[in-house]
C-alpha cells in the first residue's frame, strides 16, 4: 500500500487545489500513470502513481485545496484487491448506493494497513461524523441542511465527501427535504428585506448561475489588487508610425519563413525595441527590495498570453542575446504552451519587464498593469490608420499604435519614462538601428 501525496510544487507555492481526478476507485494503475491534475497558482501538474496496484481510496475529491505532502488517496496491492473481490476484476469493488459497509469491508480484507484505520475512524464518527468531512462536503451540507451523520461514507476510512452528500441529498423525499430552504433562494420573497439591496443577483426571480473561480483567477484577482495597493503607478503614452516595420515585414516575410521556418511578426522588434531602452534607462529593468533597489544587468521578457484559465506571462530568457528568428521562435512556443496549459513553472518565474498587446483583441488605448515586482510594463494596440500631419501643408495617412507604459513612480521618474517610451518609439520607426542596439 502506498499514499498518493501531492508532490513539491515548486518555489513559494505551498498549495494547489485537485482539478480533477482520471481515476476512480477501484480502477487497477501502474506506475507512471497519470492519476489527477492538480492547479496551482501558476500552472496544472499532473500526479503519477509511484508504483502498480488499484485505488482503494480517494480521500481528497476535486476542488478541494490540498498542501504539499499531503495524502490524497491510497493505492492497494492489485493481489489483495483480487482476492478481496473473489476474482471478480477489481472495477467491481467501485461503491456504490447503499453499499458503503461492503465496500469498507472488502478494503479492509485487501489492505490489513487499512484495516487497523477502520476501527479510529468508526469512533471518530462517533463522537462526530463532522470531523471526517471533507471541507468541501461540510460546506455542501450546510448549504443543503444535512446532518452529516446521516450521510454514508463510501471512503474505506469512513470520510465524507462531497459526492456522499450529493448521493445523499438524491436518495429520497426525505434526504431532499432539509435542502429545500437553498433550493429556493433566486424567490424573491424569501430574502429579508435588507438583505435584498446586498443580493442583486437574487432580485425578481432572473436566472443566475453561480460559479466558483478557479485557485488561477483567484490568484491573477489578488496579484492586480497588490499591484494597485503597493506600486505608486502612472501611465505614460506615444504612438509609433509603423510604416517602416509594415514595410520590412511585406517584403522580408516569405524569405524570412522560407530561411528560419517561422513567421516575421511584430514580437521580436517591440521585444528588440524594448531591451534597447531598457539599456539607455536601466531603472525600468530594476525591482524594489525592501529600502534596496536591485539593478539587474539581464533582459528576460515576460510576453503576456491570453490563455484559457486567464492571463499568463512565459519570460523569454536573456532575450538581448537572441535574434529575430529566435525570439519569434521562442514566443510561439511559449504561447503555444500557455494555451494548452503545459507551461512549466520555470517558464513563469522570473522576469525583468513585461510586453501586453491588447491590439490582437482590438484595443485602440489601454492603461496596462504592473507585473510586480517588475516597475514597467509596455502596452501594445491596434495599428490603426489616421491621418497624420507631415508639415503645415501635408497630411498623409499612415498606420499608426498607441503605446502606453505603466511604471513605479516609487523608483521611476517621470522624465525616465517618458524618455524611455520615446526610446521605443525611434527604434520602431527606425527599425534598422535594431541591429545596432541586439
Amino acid at each position: 500500500m502506498s499514499e498518493i501525496k501531492v508532490p513539491d510544487l515548486g518555489e513559494s507555492i505551498s498549495e494547489g487545489t485537485i482539478y480533477k481526478w482520471l481515476v476512480k476507485e477501484g480502477d487497477t494503475v501502474g506506475q507512471g500513470d497519470v492519476l489527477a491534475e492538480l492547479e496551482t497558482d501558476k500552472v496544472n501538474l499532473e500526479i503519477s502513481a509511484e508504483e502498480d496496484g488499484v485505488i482503494s481510496s480517494i480521500l481528497r475529491q476535486a476542488g478541494e485545496n490540498v498542501a504539499v505532502g499531503e495524502a490524497i488517496g491510497i493505492i492497494g496491492s492489485a493481489a489483495g484487491a483480487g482476492a478481496a473481490s473473489g476474482g471478480k476484476p477489481a472495477a467491481d469493488n467501485t461503491p456504490q448506493s447503499g453499499s458503503a459497509p461492503a465496500a469498507a469491508a472488502s478494503a479492509a480484507a485487501a489492505e490489513p494497513a487499512a484495516a487497523v484505520t477502520a476501527p479510529a475512524a468508526a469512533e471518530g464518527a462517533a463522537a462526530g461524523t463532522a470531523a471526517l468531512a471533507s471541507p468541501g462536503a461540510r460546506k455542501l451540507a450546510r448549504e443543503r441542511g444535512i446532518d452529516l451523520g446521516e450521510v454514508s461514507a463510501r471512503d474505506p476510512i469512513g470520510r465524507i465527501g462531497q459526492a456522499d452528500v450529493d448521493g445523499h441529498g438524491a436518495a429520497g423525499p426525505q434526504a431532499a427535504a432539509p435542502a429545500a430552504p437553498a433550493a429556493v433562494r433566486p424567490e424573491p420573497a424569501k430574502p429579508a428585506p435588507q438583505a435584498a439591496g446586498k443580493a442583486p443577483h437574487a432580485e425578481d426571480g432572473k436566472a443566475t448561475e453561480r460559479k466558483r473561480m478557479s485557485r488561477r483567477r483567484l490568484t491573477i484577482a489578488s496579484r492586480l489588487v497588490e499591484a494597485q495597493q503597493t506600486a505608486a503607478m502612472l501611465t505614460t503614452f506615444n504612438e509609433v508610425d509603423m510604416t517602416a516595420i509594415l514595410d520590412i515585414r511585406k517584403r522580408r516575410k516569405d524569405a524570412f519563413k522560407e530561411k528560419h521556418e517561422v513567421g516575421l511578426g511584430f514580437m521580436s522588434f517591440f521585444t528588440k525595441a524594448v531591451i534597447g531602452a531598457l539599456k539607455a534607462y536601466p531603472m525600468l529593468n530594476a525591482e524594489i527590495d525592501g529600502e534596496d533597489l536591485l539593478l539587474k544587468k539581464y533582459y528576460d521578457i515576460g510576453i503576456a498570453v491570453a490563455a484559457k484559465e486567464g492571463l499568463v506571462v512565459p519570460v523569454v530568457r536573456d532575450a538581448d542575446r537572441l535574434s529575430f528568428p529566435e525570439i519569434e521562435r521562442r514566443i510561439g512556443e511559449l504561447a503555444s504552451k500557455a494555451r494548452a496549459n503545459t507551461l512549466s513553472l520555470p517558464e513563469l518565474q522570473g522576469g525583468t519587464f513585461t510586453i501586453t498587446n491588447g491590439g490582437v483583441f482590438g484595443s485602440l488605448l489601454s492603461t496596462p498593469i504592473l507585473n510586480t515586482p517588475q516597475v514597467g510594463i509596455l502596452g501594445m494596440h491596434k495599428i490603426q490608420l489616421r491621418p497624420i500631419a507631415l508639415d503645415e501643408e501635408r497630411t498623409v495617412n499612415r498606420p499608426m499604435m498607441y503605446i502606453a507604459l505603466s511604471y513605479d513612480h516609487r523608483i521611476v521618474d517621470g522624465s525616465e519614462a517618458v524618455s524611455f517610451l520615446v526610446r521605443v518609439k525611434e527604434l520602431l520607426e527606425d527599425p534598422e538601428s535594431l541591429l545596432l542596439e541586439g
